[in-house]
């Protein structure tokens, strides 16, 4: 089971911040770096000192970090063209030494487009589904060939489909719950599918839609990697799960339920009944990003004792 680490930023961290994240992340033998792509706080806290953007953020971690693989969960399709998308995301790859991995979702924070001027299309789905076709067809295109596309929501003519990835093909994560047209999605264009803050029955149930559309499409179910996204707040007793509960204004039976919380045994416990369904990857949201206590006690009591 690999862990990575997933970050809110939006609900306010500096770039200064998620650097010292991303370098513990490194250092304490996680698999991966992520973050999400908003712009603007969700709930009660201030969101100070403002939103980061993802692909920006990527990009300097891209040049102080080594290792670790870097991503988004999920970058927003309404947030950037999808011709400028595939240049942003196959030049952080080529400055990471092809570490980068692309979650690309539809979008589906209305308020934060209000908020910054972008335009919230209704037509959301389609538009993705375009832009993946987009942006991988654009990256696969060989170096002297042009790629051509002409869809309902855009249109390229003659592009030299240029920078190239340093990684032969960046990996594609799409995810959700959608019981139909996200399967289908899912077998045509991602390298993983990821289930976001469901549970282990949801999970389950979800996977085999994707497996099944998989198969339907000419691929092998087994050919995606399957992963969860679960808000995680770990502690040596229930002192310590209590106290990093209260901080992120979240209530201990609530997070157990939810997520993964409690002592190290029983998060173990609970990650072995999401690798049941054939999950190999965990994506750990952590929301209080000054704790680096809790990401050393993740390493050593909890991704140990899954190695």
């Amino acid at each position: 089971m690999d862990l990575r680490i997933f970050t809110e930023p939006q609900q306010g961290a500096t770039y200064d911040t998620l650097l010292t994240v991303a370098k513990a992340t490194e250092d304490l033998g996680f698999d991966a770096f992520f973050r999400s792509d908003h712009y603007l706080k969700m709930g009660s806290v201030d969101g100070l000192p403002g939103p980061t953007d993802a692909w920006i953020t990527l990009a300097g971690l891209a040049r102080e970090t080594k290792r670790i693989r870097l991503g988004t969960l999920m970058t927003a399709g309404t947030f950037r063209l999808p011709g400028v998308l595939a240049i942003q995301v196959a030049q952080v790859d080529q400055m990471s030494g092809g570490r980068v991995e692309l979650g690309l979702g539809a979008g589906w924070f209305e308020e934060e487009h209000t908020a910054y001027g972008i335009p919230f299309p209704k037509e959301k789905f389609g538009r993705l589904e375009e832009q993946l076709e987009i942006v991988t067809g654009l990256w696969a295109t060989e170096v002297g060939r042009t790629f051509d596309f002409r869809g309902t929501y855009y249109e390229l003519k003659d592009s030299p489909a240029l920078p190239k990835p340093a990684q032969p093909k960046i990996p594609v994560l799409i995810g959700g719950h959608g019981a139909t047209r996200t399967p289908k999605l899912a077998a045509k264009y991602a390298d993983e599918f990821n289930m976001p803050f469901a549970s282990v029955e949801d999970s389950e149930r979800q996977f085999g839609r994707v497996r099944a559309a998989a198969e339907e499409a000419g691929r092998k179910g087994d050919d995606l990697v399957y992963s969860n996204a679960l808000v995680v707040c770990v502690g040596r007793d229930d002192q310590e799960v209590a106290r990093r509960a209260a901080v992120i204004g979240r209530e201990v039976d609530e997070l157990k339920l939810n997520g993964l919380a409690g002592s190290p045994a029983e998060v173990v416990d609970k990650i072995g009944r999401y690798a049941e369904t054939g999950s190999s990857r965990i994506y750990l949201q952590l929301l209080d990003l000054d704790d680096l206590d809790h990401l050393e006690l993740i390493s050593t009591q909890v991704q140990a004792q899954l190695a």
